[in-house]
């Protein structure tokens, strides 16, 4: 259980176990908490009642310094600093050598257009990256981190605001970089999520489906609804574009 406010709770009585190297995806409506979800992961809050554990260890037994090492984050609006690429990928990894830096731009689906720009990994990147598209921006917080190499993983909403193009290169990237991490994927897109482990359907705090894509398509409940009503979207914006 989690309240921001007492006698308010926004998680209510959720229980998740989740095995390395898993991948789960949390989904819902807007204001169904799944945000405040990772900020327990993330310990930027502690349960009102209950726990969060890595490894069978309470997270309040962590110290921030040493549970942030474990955990790599990609938001939906990814924080790049006024520095070079090549300072933005390793940023934070002390004696990252360049073909280190190169290798996870590449996993991220970077290096290509990386390489074709005037400085390549020297390019400066502007304040927040303004220099580069969205799309780009993302693949660089993915390169990033791809270079710490953490075993947890959390992706909240990263293709939000991305047109197609970059969003399926950012989503093959995505896809690199879970492999072999616990992953949770937070999105209120629910094509991204047909092919992860587990799948937590959330509606005002409460988990109100889990299981795979096919268990929640066959049950045709809420989650079936939303994808089915989000496919035909994308398939009449498709149309609408040839």
């Amino acid at each position: 259980w989690f309240a921001y406010e007492p006698g308010h709770p926004v998680l209510k009585g959720l229980h998740l176990s989740v095995q390395p190297g898993q991948q789960v995806a949390i989904v819902g409506p807007s204001g169904s908490g799944k945000s405040t979800l990772m900020s327990l992961l993330l310990r930027l809050y502690d349960p009102t009642a209950g726990r969060v554990q890595i490894d069978s260890h309470d997270l309040r037994d962590y110290t921030l310094d040493s549970l942030r090492p474990q955990i790599s984050v990609v938001l939906q609006e990814s924080l790049l600093f006024a520095a070079s690429i090549r300072e933005n990928i390793a940023y934070g990894i002390a004696g990252a050598s360049d073909a280190d830096i190169e290798a996870a731009a590449r996993l991220a689906n970077a290096h290509d257009f990386i390489a074709a720009l005037t400085q390549g990994y020297n390019t400066p990147v502007g304040e927040r990256g303004a220099t580069l598209s969205g799309g780009q921006r993302q693949r660089i917080a993915i390169a990033r981190a791809a270079m710490r190499q953490t075993p947890i993983l959390i992706l909240d909403e990263p293709t939000t605001g991305l047109d197609r193009a970059n969003e399926q290169a950012v989503v093959a990237a995505l896809r690199q970089l879970a492999q072999g991490r616990t992953t949770f994927l937070i999105t209120h897109d629910l094509s991204l999520v047909p092919q992860v482990d587990r799948i937590l359907y959330l509606e005002q705090g409460q988990v109100v489906e889990q299981g795979t894509h096919s268990d929640l398509l066959a049950q045709n409940g809420p989650y079936a609804t939303l994808f089915r009503m989000q496919s035909a979207l994308r398939e009449e914006t498709s149309v609408g574009t040839r």
